[in-house]
């Protein structure tokens, strides 16, 4: 039986999208690849494809950065580059240049991965708190065991996945670190926080490439709706300051870590210790393997 022509070429064109980057195409080519960003500069990343090879994706300002919403995942929610972190999984559209890079015209990214992103940023190590944590939850809120059961299996799987995610980033270079402490339920930055914010500054506007991480913490005070929203408040006028009055521009600051509780530095049972864990912890970290700093 003889094979319609359209239907062969269309075989061609999924069995291309299919391969992403496996093998070399032509400058100006069209592709579409899946991979994990391992690196991050002022406008390029490094991902890892699904063929574990490393692919430089060119960042423009045409770029589209987009995350599926609702239950059928058709809906868009444009989101800015700054959330493009190591870490995140992604899936890029582009098109190749004659240095074997890609120049992105969309990316996207699931919520999900998104997630695993972030709680990779506070702190690279995954630990068994949240585990803890969620046992205890049950135990104490027996009218939502079903969905208590279910978050910890969810929680099970992203921490397989950051691990293995992390596990193939290259090595980092902490170039500064400043831990700003706050009151009981305050947000807002005082002279002391704004002058090591500023010498923060510094030292990453002295880099050639860089990105900072802000992760913001509270106590163990309050509900768990408003310790998050209080550590995002915290982390946002970091980020606003650094942004503002420290010249860093925005797409170097990755999406803030909203850690609320979670990975406490001291027990919460004291007042020393919840002073302690009332925190936004600052990093400039330089990519040795991507940046070459």
């Amino acid at each position: 039986m003889k094979i319609p022509r359209l239907f062969l070429v269309c075989a061609a064109l999924i069995s291309f999208v299919a391969t992403g980057l496996a093998q070399e195409v032509a400058a100006g080519a069209a592709v579409k690849t899946k991979g994990v960003i391992t690196g991050r500069s002022e406008d390029n990343l490094t991902i890892k494809t699904n063929d574990t090879r490393n692919i430089t994706v060119v960042l423009t300002d045409d770029t589209q950065v987009q995350q599926p919403k609702g239950l059928l995942q058709i809906r868009k929610e444009e989101m800015r580059t700054a959330v493009l972190t190591p870490g995140l999984g992604i899936e890029v559209e582009g098109v190749t240049d004659d240095k074997g890079q890609v120049t992105a015209k969309k990316i996207e990214f699931s919520k999900e991965s998104l997630q695993i992103a972030r709680q990779g940023q506070a702190g690279l190590t995954p630990t068994n708190q949240n585990v803890q944590a969620n046992t205890e939850a049950i135990e104490a809120n027996k009218g939502a065991i079903a969905e208590n059961h279910a978050a910890i299996a969810s929680n099970t799987a992203a921490t397989e996945q950051q691990e293995k995610r992390f596990s193939e980033m290259t090595d980092w270079d902490t170039k500064a670190t400043v831990t700003l402490y706050f009151p009981v339920g305050g947000s807002d930055l005082n002279e002391k926080q704004k002058a090591e914010l500023a010498d923060l500054a510094k030292t990453a506007g002295s880099l050639q490439a860089y990105i900072v991480q802000v992760a913001g913490y509270t106590d163990s005070s309050g509900n768990a709706t408003s310790n998050e929203r209080l550590s995002k408040d915290r982390a946002q006028n970091v980020i606003a300051y650094l942004q503002e009055s420290g010249s860093i521009p925005l797409r170097h600051i990755v999406a803030p870590g909203i850690m609320g509780e979670k990975d406490p530095a001291a027990s919460n049972e004291s007042a020393q210790g919840r002073a302690e864990n009332r925190r936004v912890v600052v990093k400039v970290l330089a990519n040795k393997g991507f940046i070459g700093q």
